[in-house]
């Protein structure tokens, strides 16, 4: 339970100039907060994000202090943002916003209201990029599609600049079996099952040449693009049973299953860009809330 913790704080001396360094409040390493953010702007400017998305930085504790270290998450959830506070960290950047609808409370009522409360007490600020990083090259998106053997990959629906938008439309470099296309998923996201409807006529054998892709909840981005083959997190019933009907496949991986692996990827990537001043880590606790069994 988060309610109730008392902070904790580990002093570290340097003996040489006999400088105390507190690390509960990152005083005398790190960078500042605004360095973080203005290398997340640069990387996926929050004008990327769709107009109905919560992107940026949602909390901001009162008083400042540096960051050294940040936790990669792709859901924000009370147990890690326990996981952040245990593991020294100044900084959270959840791939979803935890906050979305207004909140008009921050009592202890609400799983959502206490995580809020939780970071302000222990001074950890929050970051979410959401459909920031799906638009932009070397995104999710990008992510998702990167073990294939790609010709040409272009936005489903691009932005004001062509390169960038929801989704991703592949053209592969040569046909590979339905089969092939699943293990490659399975491979990419580390699942070991994967939710899979094939097209009508259809056989696993058949060969894949297209693939239109969108992490997530990809049903509006995907619905009407001719391919050989959907990829996404989740898709309504009905919008699979269309697709299959018209002769197209489905994979389904679960929603953040399609974008979590991304994290690993994004870690190496801001850690370089922050020049090592910063550690990142990746949660170990979170994970999509709905497992196959």
């Amino acid at each position: 339970m988060l309610i109730g913790l008392r902070r904790h704080f580990r002093v570290v001396v340097k003996c040489s100039y006999c400088t105390i360094t507190n690390m509960s409040t990152g005083e005398g390493v790190g960078v500042p907060l605004s360095k973080i953010l203005s290398t997340l702007e640069n990387f996926a400017p929050k004008l990327l994000a769709e107009s109905w998305d919560n992107t940026g930085l949602l909390v901001e504790p009162y008083t400042p202090r540096n960051i050294s270290k940040i936790l990669l998450t792709n859901d924000l959830t009370e147990d890690v943002a326990l996981e952040a506070y245990n593991n020294g960290c100044q900084m959270i950047i959840s791939y979803h916003p935890p906050i979305f609808a207004p909140l008009k409370s921050v009592v202890q009522s609400t799983w959502k209201e206490r995580i809020v409360s939780f970071l302000l007490e222990n001074r950890i600020s929050l970051y979410s990029p959401h459909t920031s990083w799906d638009c932009v090259q070397g995104g999710v998106n990008d992510w998702l599609g990167s073990n294939f053997a790609v010709a040409t990959s272009k936005p489903i629906q691009p932005g004001i600049d062509p390169n960038v938008g929801a989704g991703r439309f592949l053209k592969l470099e040569s046909s590979i079996s339905l089969l092939e296309a699943i293990t490659k998923v399975k491979e990419l996201t580390r699942l070991q099952h994967v939710r899979f409807a094939i097209g009508k006529d259809k056989v696993l054998s058949d060969g894949v040449n297209t693939v239109a892709l969108c992490a997530g909840s990809g049903s509006s981005v995907l619905k009407g693009v001719a391919a050989d083959l959907y990829l996404t997190g989740e898709m309504l019933h009905h919008d699979v049973l269309d697709a299959a009907q018209k002769g197209i496949s489905v994979i389904l991986t679960n929603h953040s299953d399609s974008e979590r692996g991304y994290l690993r990827i994004f870690k190496t990537h801001l850690q370089a860009r922050l020049e090592n001043q910063v550690q990142v880590i990746v949660s170990d606790i979170d994970k999509d809330p709905l497992t196959t069994v």
